[in-house]
């Protein structure tokens, strides 16, 4: 599986793929961030994350999108740009037909680190770890959009069991009902 894990955001939008499975080791294929000045107007700004998000994605080929779940109840103002960042990273996957995930914070912190408080630092030295880096990718929201991509990759497996599980009690209670 190719995952382009993207963790959201206006001034810089950290983008990273992955290749492999879950219980293999996996593959860090390309990691960056895509840049906006934040003194550029927000149209233009969102275009510039668009057009750096369709150059991943024609580069990559990714097989699936893993973006951040966007959460705040404090910063209304940062939670917005973030919004509007993640928007156009996904609309993008859409137009393609590329599925989307959306994975919080403290599950990308627990299935990379073992713990969902794990602090910034953490998170990429174990994303240096699983990826066999010789050092952790910089600035913090490459490091972010790896662990994404890693976090899905080993969520996936299990969230389609689940999905699949869900969908055949759903069958099996109209069957009942009918």
């Amino acid at each position: 599986m190719r995952v382009l894990g993207v963790d959201p955001g206006l001034t810089r939008c950290g983008v990273g793929v992955v290749e492999g499975v879950a219980g293999r080791p996996l593959t860090m294929l390309g990691v960056g961030v895509v840049r906006t000045p934040a003194d550029a107007e927000l149209g233009d700004r969102l275009v510039g994350i668009e057009r750096g998000i369709e150059e991943w994605l024609d580069e990559y080929r990714p097989e699936v999108l893993a973006v951040e779940r966007v959460f705040s109840q404090y910063n209304v103002s940062t939670v917005m740009g973030t919004a509007q960042a993640s928007a156009v990273a996904m609309l993008c996957a859409a137009r393609r037909g590329i599925p989307v995930a959306l994975h919080t914070p403290s599950e990308v912190k627990a299935a990379v680190t073992g713990s969902g408080r794990a602090d910034k630092a953490q998170v990429g030295a174990m994303v240096t770890r699983l990826l066999r880096l010789s050092a952790p990718p910089k600035p913090a929201d490459a490091a972010d959009a790896l662990a994404l991509a890693i976090c899905h990759i080993w969520r996936a497996p299990a969230q389609n069991r689940l999905q699949q599980a869900v969908n055949r009690h759903a069958s099996a209670l109209k069957g009942r009902t009918t």
